[in-house]
């Protein structure tokens, strides 16, 4: 972080870009490209909404979930309390 002589903002200004490249790396993973019609997890068919919602789509909803709950349950601490970092 920014500190001592670092001119008024400099701060902020990392914050900033921190975020912004934080949200570069996550536009760069999202899929593109034609979306698939069946998934590729299971092989039920992909609603049109969602493909035309998520271009490059490969995953049916279910499916996606299913791998969105595997990454959120790697047990990252992100509430911040010190009782549920001393756990």
């Amino acid at each position: 972080m920014a500190g001592g002589w670092a001119r008024d903002g400099a701060v902020q200004d990392q914050i900033d870009d921190t975020v912004s490249d934080a949200v570069q790396a996550v536009r760069t993973r999202m899929p593109r490209g034609e979306s698939a019609e069946f998934c590729d997890l299971c092989g039920e068919e992909i609603p049109e909404k969602r493909r035309e919602a998520l271009p490059g789509v490969r995953t049916c909803v279910a499916c996606q979930s299913e791998r969105d709950a595997a990454i959120r349950s790697t047990g990252i601490n992100r509430r911040g309390s010190k009782d549920s970092q001393l756990r």
